[in-house]
């Protein structure tokens, strides 16, 4: 049957499903696939990505489907069009299929719910400069010694092909999670990532967590920046806006970077248990991990979230990354302070956990007390507790519950790690609020673990001991 024939019923079909002809990349796409050529092609003519070619092809035969009665793909697509063309020189009526009826294949009536979502989309053009909106962020002067651990966030998130998960997919990170205690840089180093990466992407966001907003009220945000109009979709339901926010992650290339996600967990409550507002996070990050899109979220947190942790599980395209110390990386922060006595800045380091917060804080102590001289603070008793750390220090124990607040305290009295049956002696609780309260701590990344023969051991952060103990003095 003649091509043109072919792509002007297409064309028909779609515009009665849809309101609008074929533009002019999905009838590239159709064209091609008529002729059995691959999405490859497709796309280097196009000067676009295989993936958004792929993206919009299945939209394409999602439409085909709906406006036919039967499933469309790239492999049936000639012989169910030329199928329906005869049917339709022949006047057979009615067909029946997908929630729409057509008469005599020329009217389709169908609801408005089964419009596609993204019908109405603008597409991105690849040569376009990323839309940035980082407006929020801290401003990000140097990240120190971080150089591997961007390597393997680049890998995840631009191209992950030679992970073994993968199964040779090369399919990136839906969400990457950079976790660790609170100062560890994961926000210079989730904005670095950001700089270094930018020209992979469409959209590049950064919101801020810190004031527990609604999901609602971050996607009325993406929403906005999206379709640039908030009229549009203020009176929508939040599934609706949950579905809209799907579509442009599929139909771009978005880099969404949520900071400070443990302020969306309730206080004085286990790791990771949401706030009663705050409860369609957990739906919408499991959607978000589920279907397919070509964005990826970056959750920046000192507190692991729960469905992270089930999440990974299911070899889904999840990964976390748990920042340490920097070790000898962190030398430049004492050469930016301009600190004496190198020989000593190992011990300094090792001391307060190459933190680089908690190093800053230090190294500015010594340089206005000590005349910048490590070795005269070190003949202190160790760790000194500056007040600004020890500001910091609070704010993680107050979100602490009452279970670990018992369990941190106990730890605090150690001189070394030890197992849970000793912790399990000296602690009095129930197993079960023991074993919880510690799973609690190690997702904090409050205690630390290690593995002596068969044994887990358990130890307390020698900073936070330090302070849990100076703050019952109080």
């Amino acid at each position: 049957m003649e091509l043109n024939k072919i792509l002007r019923f297409a064309d028909e079909r779609v515009f009665s499903k849809t309101g609008k002809h074929l533009d002019d990349l999905q009838e590239a796409i159709l064209k091609e696939a008529l002729q059995g050529r691959k999405y490859a092609k497709i796309a280097q003519d196009r000067d676009c990505s295989e993936g958004y070619v792929r993206v919009v092809a299945s939209e394409l035969w999602k439409i085909l489907a709906d406006a036919l009665g039967e499933e469309v793909s790239k492999a049936n697509v000639r012989s169910i069009l030329e199928r329906a063309i005869i049917a339709n020189n022949a006047n057979i009526s009615p067909v029946i299929g997908r929630d729409h009826v057509t008469v005599n294949n020329n009217v389709s009536c169908f609801p408005e719910h089964m419009r596609s979502p993204v019908s109405d989309l603008p597409k991105p053009k690849p040569q376009d400069q990323p839309y940035l909106d980082l407006s929020d962020a801290p401003e990000v002067l140097k990240c120190y010694g971080r150089d591997e651990e961007l390597s393997i966030l680049k890998r995840w998130v631009v191209s992950e092909e030679n992970d073994p998960r993968n199964n040779g997919n090369n399919n990136c990170a839906k969400i990457v999670a950079i976790l660790g205690v609170s100062g560890m840089g994961k926000t210079t180093l989730a904005i670095s990532l950001a700089e270094e990466i930018k020209s992979n992407f469409n959209f590049i966001i950064y919101r801020d967590l810190s004031f527990s907003p609604t999901l609602e009220t971050i996607l009325n945000q993406l929403l906005k920046i999206f379709s640039l109009s908030s009229k549009m979709n203020e009176n929508l339901d939040i599934e609706t806006k949950i579905s809209r926010i799907l579509s442009y992650l599929r139909y771009y290339r978005c880099l969404i970077l949520l900071d400070n996600v443990q302020e969306i967990f309730s206080p004085g409550k286990f790791a990771g248990q949401y706030q009663s507002v705050c409860q369609d996070y957990h739906l919408f990050l499991k959607k978000v991990s589920e279907v397919y899109h070509q964005s990826c979220f970056i959750l920046i947190s000192s507190e692991k979230p729960r469905e992270i942790a089930e999440l990974e599980q299911l070899n889904l395209p999840i990964f976390t990354l748990v920042l340490d110390g920097l070790g000898m990386a962190a030398k430049d922060i004492f050469i930016s302070h301009q600190l004496s006595d190198q020989q000593t800045w190992e011990r300094l380091i090792n001391i307060y956990q190459g933190n680089p917060l908690w190093l800053n804080i230090i190294a500015t102590l010594i340089r206005e007390l000590f005349g910048g001289k490590v070795g005269n603070f070190l003949q202190y008793e160790m760790p000194i507790l500056d007040e600004s750390l020890c500001w910091h220090l609070e704010q993680q124990f107050q979100r602490l519950s009452a279970r670990e607040v018992v369990i941190v305290t106990q730890l605090s009295k150690e001189t070394e790690a030890i197992p849970l049956s000793d912790i399990s002696n000296r602690v009095k609780l129930p197993l079960s609020d023991l074993i919880n309260g510690i799973k609690s701590l190690v997702r904090r990344f409050i205690l630390e673990t290690k593995q002596q023969g068969d044994t887990t051991l358990f130890s307390l952060n020698s900073v936070m001991a330090q302070y849990v103990k100076t703050r019952q003095d109080l």
